[in-house]
């Protein structure tokens, strides 16, 4: 999952939206099972907040080409 496209992708999504460079390999759980449970936002404040992951893997899948299917519940 981390070919030249993939990475360019992500480098790409994380600018748009906003991630820290330092945080992709957070990401990189969700690329992996792109139709899977994703999780979202507790509410906890957390960094990086779930949701802000969700998009910056959304965005990825976008510029792929690939865009996820199921429903991103949460």
């Amino acid at each position: 999952m981390k070919d030249a496209a993939v990475q360019t992708a992500l480098r790409r999504a994380c600018e748009e939206v906003g991630l820290p460079d330092s945080l992709r390999g957070c990401v990189y759980p969700l690329l992996r099972d792109p139709e899977g449970d994703w999780p979202g936002c507790c509410g906890g404040g957390c960094h990086p907040c779930a949701s802000s992951l969700v998009d910056v893997a959304m965005r990825t899948l976008e510029l792929l080409g690939t865009p996820r299917r199921a429903p991103v519940v949460g």
